[in-house]
C-alpha cells in the first residue's frame, strides 16, 4: 500500500477499536469503510482538478490518478 493510501486509512481508522463499544457492530465498520472510499474518491477528484491540461483523454487522467497513488 502506498503512503497516501496509508495516510487516508489512518485518517479514518485512527481510533482504538479495542476500547470501542461498537467494535462488533458491522454497520459501524461499514461507516468507516464508506468514509475511506469517500476520501479516495475526493483525492482522485483533486488530482483531476489540479491538472494543468484541460480536455485530456480518459487515459491521461487514468495515468495521473495511478501515478498519484503509485499504482502503475
Amino acid at each position: 500500500m502506498n503512503e497516501r493510501i496509508k495516510e487516508l486509512a489512518q485518517e479514518v481508522f485512527s481510533f482504538k477499536y479495542k476500547t470501542d463499544p461498537n467494535e462488533l457492530n458491522p454497520g459501524h465498520h461499514m461507516d468507516h469503510l464508506h468514509k475511506f472510499a469517500e476520501l479516495i474518491v475526493r483525492e482522485c477528484i483533486n488530482v483531476i482538478g489540479e491538472s494543468r491540461e484541460s480536455r485530456q483523454t480518459a487515459m491521461y487522467y487514468r495515468h495521473r490518478i495511478a501515478e498519484h497513488f503509485e499504482i502503475l
